[in-house]
C-alpha cells in the first residue's frame, strides 16, 4: 500500500467538529505539505505532553521523522490532523500491525486545547476509517501516569483489555461500535452541541459590525434593539467612519476592540463579510450572527459564498447563525440579549423558538407578544449555513429555562437526525412544528421532486412526537395549551358553558378528533351567576372521568365577562388541563393569569380550543405510551451486502436482477420464496418438478406482474399438464418466451413493503395490503428509520386494512410477528445501505403460518439522504 498518494485521501474523512467548550476545528487526514504545521505543532508542546506521547524528551522531530510523520498511504499508516484556521492542534494516527487487523493507535493535543475533548473526538474518526480498510481492533501503549488519556479509551464506551508492565498500559479492543460507544457518542454531541449554542444565546459581549448612524440601515437597527433591550454587558458598534454610534464608542474594526468579543453581529454588504470575517476570526469570536443577505438565495455564486462562510468560521472555532438571518434573542433577565432586527418581543416564557424564514420571524415574535405566549429563546436562522434547527433542539433538551419547543421548518438540515433528536427530546418537552412546502417542492429546499403524501408525512412526525400543525395560527393555539396547562392523562373531555349551542359546538368538535364526552355538555344557562359557573367548573373537574375540561363562555350584557374569567381562574385545577373560549378573546386574558404555570388560554372558537387540546392529548398519548427498543435481528451479515452494492454502484440508479436481489436480501435473513426462470415449456416443467407442486407461474413482463387482474399469473398449478398449457398462455400474453415458475406460498393476506428515499425525511419503510382500493385511497403507512420493536407493530397495524390481517370475520389471523420481523430486517438494510434507493416487496403473504416474500424489486444509486451514522460531524 506503500505507493498510495499521500495527498489522495478519502474525502469524507474530512469533518468540522464541534467540541465539549462549544467550540469548533476542522479534521482531516494529514499529508506532506503539513509538515512544516507539525514541527510548529510540536515545538508548541509542553515537554510533559511530548514526555507522555513519546515516552522521552524527543524536543524536537527529526527531518526524518517529520517525512515519516507527514507521509501517510491512508490505508495501513493514517493520521489525521485537527485544525484551528491553520494551525495543528492535535493529531490523531494508527499503523497497522503485522498486515493485520490490529493497529496501533496514538494521538496527542496541544497543552491549551487539552480538556476540550478532541481525544475522544480523534478516538471516534480513527476508528471508522480503519473500520473502512479492514482494521477490527485497535492497540494503545500509554504511561501509566497519563491518566488523561487512560480515561480517553476508558471512556469511550468499548471493551478494553489491559494489560500493565514497567509503568507501561498496554491496552487493546474492538472498534466496532457498540451500543455502549454509540451512546457515549451522542451524549457528547449534544454536550457539545448544547454548549456552543449556549455560547450564542449567552454571550458576554456583543459587537456590532456595520453598526450604522442610518436610521434606515439594517446595522442601525441592530445595534438600536440590542441597547434598547438593556443587553447585560458591553456592546461595541463597529463603523470606521464615526467615533460613536448612538452615543456609544465606536472601533474602526474588530480588532481595535479592546476587549474579548463571545458574540459578532455581521450587518454589512456581503461583499465585504470575507474581510470582516478575516478580522472575527484573528479576534477569536466566538459565534456570528449574519443578518446581511446577498448568499444563497441570490444563486449558485451565492450559495458557493455561503458555504465557504460556513466553513470558514468552523475551521476557525465559530458558528454562524445565518446569513440572512433575524438574529437572536434570550430573553433572560441575566442575559437580555436581543441581536435581531426584531423590534417588538415578547414577554419572558418557557417556550424556545426556531424560525428559518427572517420575514416569519418578525411577525412571529409580534403574535407572540399579542397572544401572551412568552418566550425563552428565540433563534431565526435565514439560509441556515451552520446553525440549524438540529443543533437548537440540542440545548433546549437541557435547557432549564425551556419547556416547550416551537419549529417553523422550511427544510431540514439532517433529517435523520432531526428524527432522532426529535424523538428523545419529545419524551420530556413537546415539539410543536409547522412545516412548509406541503403542495409545493422548491428546488433550493429538498434534496429531489419527490413527494410523500401528506397522511404520511403526519404519520412520520408522530413517530418522533412531534405535533404538525397546518398554520401558524395553530402552533401559537397548542403553545399556549402546553406552555400553561398540565398534560392530559387521557381523552375524557368534559364541556362546561353558558351556552347550549356552543357547547354542542364544542361536543361535536371534540367526537370529530375521536375524544371521549365525559358526560353531557354542562349548561349553566344565560343568567348564571359568576358563583354558580364556577360551581360547576368545579364539579366537572373533580369527576374521576374527567381528563380535561372546556369552558365555554358567552358573556351576559348584564355582567362583565371578566368577573366570569377570574371565577374560572379561581375555580381551575392543577392537575387537569382547561381551555376556554371566551368570544372574541385570544390568548391570555389578564384575567386568567396566574403566576407560572397555570395560566388558561382563551380561543376565539371552541372548535380552536377542542383542537388544540386534541393535539396535547395525542401528544401526552404518544409520551406515555412504550418508547420500544432499537432492535437489529440475528443473522445479518452487512459486509457482505456491501460488497454487493459496491459492485454495482454507478452514476445513476439502476434496477438490480433478480440473482442479485436474493443474494442481497439474503444478507438480511429474508427469503424469497424458491423459483426458477423457464425459457420453455419443457423447463418450466421441470422447474416444477424440482420446486414440488402446486407452484405459481408469472409473466416477467413488468407490466403484467403485478396488475391486480392477475392477467399475468396462474395459481395453484398442480400438474406438468397445467404447467405446459399456463406457460403457452404466459408467453403468447407478454410476447416473451420467459417465465417465472415458483412454489405456492401458505395462502394469505396479500401484502406490500417496502422502502423509499424522501427528500425530508431519508430513508422510509412503508407497509399497506394489496389491491386496487387500497392503492386508490393510498392506504400506506410509512416510518422513518430506524425503528423500534414498537414503530414495527405500529408500521403494520397502521393501514385502515390491517383488521384483515387479524382475523377479521371470522378469518385465522396472520403472523405479525413474523410482518414486524421482516420490517425489522427492511429497515436494517435501509440503515446499512443508504445506497439502495427504493426496494419493494409485493406481494408478501401473510398468514398464520409466517410471511411469505413472492418477489422483490431493488433499485440503487448515489444515496441522496444526509445520514446520521459514524463519528460525530458538523452536517
Amino acid at each position: 500500500m506503500g505507493s498510495r498518494d499521500p495527498f489522495d485521501f478519502p474525502r469524507h474523512w474530512e469533518a468540522d467538529v464541534v467540541l465539549s467548550d462549544g467550540g469548533t476545528v476542522h479534521l482531516r487526514p494529514i499529508t506532506p505539505d503539513d509538515s512544516e504545521q507539525l514541527k510548529e505543532f510540536h515545538g508548541r508542546l509542553s515537554e510533559r505532553t511530548r514526555y507522555f506521547r513519546y515516552f522521552g524528551p524527543y524536543p524536537r522531530i527529526p527531518q526524518r521523522d517529520l517525512e515519516r510523520f507527514s507521509t501517510v498511504d491512508h490505508h495501513d499508516r493514517v493520521a489525521i490532523v485537527a485544525l484551528l484556521g491553520d494551525d495543528i492542534v492535535a493529531v490523531g494516527r494508527f499503523d497497522r500491525l503485522n498486515e493485520g487487523e490490529s493497529a496501533e493507535v496514538a494521538f496527542v493535543v496541544e497543552d491549551p486545547h487539552q480538556g476540550r475533548g478532541l481525544g475522544s473526538i480523534l478516538l471516534e474518526h480513527l476508528a471508522a476509517a480503519a473500520r473502512e480498510v479492514g482494521l477490527t481492533r485497535f492497540e494503545a501503549e500509554v504511561l501509566a501516569e497519563n491518566g488523561q488519556m487512560v480515561r480517553v479509551f476508558r471512556d469511550a464506551g468499548y471493551q478494553v483489555s489491559r494489560a500493565f508492565e514497567e509503568g507501561v498500559l498496554h491496552l487493546e479492543f474492538a472498534i466496532d461500535p457498540t451500543d455502549e460507544s454509540v451512546a457515549v457518542a451522542r451524549a457528547r454531541e449534544q454536550a457539545a452541541e448544547a454548549r456552543s449554542v449556549h455560547n450564542l444565546l449567552h454571550p458576554k459581549s456583543v459587537a456590532v459590525i456595520g453598526a450604522s448612524t442610518d436610521p434606515t440601515k439594517i446595522g442601525h437597527a441592530v445595534l438600536k434593539n440590542l441597547l434598547e433591550a438593556d443587553f447585560n454587558g458591553p456592546v461595541y458598534p463597529v463603523n470606521a467612519e464615526h467615533r460613536a454610534v448612538r452615543g456609544v464608542r465606536a472601533y474602526p474594526t474588530v480588532l481595535d476592540i479592546p476587549d474579548d468579543v463571545d458574540l459578532a453581529v455581521v450587518a454589512v454588504p456581503a461583499a465585504s463579510v470575507d474581510e470582516v470575517m478575516d478580522g472575527c476570526l484573528a479576534k477569536g469570536v466566538k459565534a456570528l450572527v449574519v443578518v446581511s443577505s446577498g448568499y444563497g438565495e441570490t444563486g449558485p455564486d451565492g450559495l458557493s459564498a455561503e458555504r465557504r462562510l460556513a466553513a470558514e468560521a468552523r475551521a476557525h472555532g465559530m458558528r454562524v447563525v445565518g446569513p440572512n438571518a433575524l438574529g437572536v434573542l434570550n430573553l433572560d433577565p441575566k442575559v437580555r440579549l436581543n441581536a435581531s432586527l426584531a423590534p417588538k418581543l415578547p414577554a419572558r416564557g418557557r417556550a424556545g423558538f426556531f424560525c428559518q424564514s427572517g420575514a416569519l420571524g418578525t411577525a412571529i415574535l409580534a403574535n407572540a407578544a399579542g397572544w401572551g405566549l412568552g418566550l425563552s429563546t428565540f433563534v431565526s436562522a435565514g439560509n441556515r449555513a451552520d446553525v440549524s434547527g438540529n443543533d437548537l433542539l440540542q440545548y433546549w433538551e437541557t435547557d432549564p429555562a425551556t419547556d416547550v419547543v416551537l419549529l417553523y421548518l422550511e427544510s431540514f438540515g439532517n433529517p435523520r437526525k432531526f428524527a432522532r433528536l426529535a424523538r428523545r427530546l419529545g419524551r420530556t418537552k413537546p415539539i410543536v412544528a409547522v412545516k412548509s412546502g406541503r403542495h409545493a417542492v422548491v428546488p433550493g429546499l429538498a434534496a429531489t421532486g419527490a413527494k410523500v403524501d401528506e397522511a404520511s408525512v403526519q404519520a412520520l412526525f408522530e413517530q418522533a412526537g412531534v405535533i404538525r400543525v397546518e398554520s401558524l395560527a395553530q402552533l401559537f393555539d397548542t403553545a399556549l395549551l402546553l406552555a400553561h396547562q398540565p398534560l392530559p392523562k387521557g381523552k375524557r373531555v368534559a364541556v362546561v358553558g353558558n351556552s347550549t349551542a356552543i357547547g354542542l359546538l364544542a361536543a361535536d368538535t371534540l367526537l370529530a378528533q375521536d375524544l371521549d364526552l365525559a358526560g353531557d355538555p354542562v349548561d349553566v344557562g344565560a343568567q348564571a351567576t359568576p358563583e354558580e359557573f364556577a360551581k360547576a367548573v368545579t364539579a366537572a373537574l373533580d369527576r374521576a372521568d374527567t381528563d380535561a375540561l372546556v369552558v365555554v363562555f358567552v358573556p351576559p350584557i348584564a355582567v362583565p365577562g371578566a368577573a366570569y374569567a377570574r371565577a374560572l381562574k379561581e375555580a381551575a385545577h392543577r392537575t387537569k388541563p382547561i381551555v376556554s373560549t371566551f368570544l372574541a378573546v385570544e390568548g391570555i386574558p389578564e384575567e386568567l393569569r396566574v403566576p407560572g404555570k397555570g395560566s388558561i388560554p382563551s380561543y376565539a372558537s371552541p372548535e380552536r380550543a377542542v383542537l388544540a387540546l386534541a393535539r396535547a392529548i395525542r401528544y401526552a398519548r404518544w409520551r406515555a405510551a412504550p418508547q420500544g427498543r432499537f432492535t437489529r435481528p440475528d443473522g445479518i451479515d452487512s459486509d457482505a451486502a456491501r460488497s454487493i452494492v459496491e459492485q454495482m454502484l454507478g452514476q445513476t440508479d439502476r434496477m438490480v436482477d433478480d440473482d442479485t436481489a436474493l443474494e442481497l436480501l439474503k444478507c438480511y435473513g429474508i427469503d424469497v420464496v424458491p423459483f426458477r426462470i423457464a425459457h420453455s415449456a419443457e423447463e418450466a416443467v421441470r422447474a416444477a418438478d424440482e420446486l414440488g407442486y402446486p407452484v405459481a407461474m408469472k409473466a416477467t413482463s413488468e407490466r403484467l406482474r403485478h396488475r391486480t387482474d392477475l392477467v399475468g399469473v396462474r395459481l395453484d398449478i398442480a400438474h406438468a399438464e397445467s404447467v405446459t398449457g399456463a406457460y403457452q398462455d404466459l408467453a403468447e400474453l407478454s410476447g416473451k418466451t420467459d417465465v417465472y415458475v415458483q412454489r405456492m406460498a401458505p395462502k394469505g393476506v396479500s401484502c406490500v413493503l417496502g422502502l423509499q428515499d424522501d427528500p425530508s425525511f431519508g430513508t422510509l419503510v412503508w407497509f399497506g395490503l394489496s389491491g386496487l382500493v387500497s392503492d386508490l385511497l393510498g392506504d400506506r403507512a410509512y416510518r422513518a428509520v430506524p425503528l423500534t420493536d414498537t414503530d414495527a407493530a405500529e408500521l403494520v397495524a397502521a393501514p385502515k386494512a390491517a383488521p384483515l390481517l387479524t382475523g377479521y370475520r371470522g378469518d385465522e389471523p396472520a403472523d405479525l410477528k413474523a410482518l414486524q420481523e421482516l420490517v425489522l430486517r427492511l429497515a436494517a438494510l435501509a440503515e446499512d445501505l443508504p445506497e439502495v434507493r427504493a426496494l419493494k416487496l409485493e406481494p408478501v403473504l401473510a398468514s398464520a403460518a409466517g410471511a411469505f416474500v413472492s418477489s422483490a424489486r431493488i433499485v440503487v444509486g448515489p444515496p441522496p439522504s444526509l445520514h446520521d451514522a459514524g463519528p460525530r460531524r458538523l452536517r
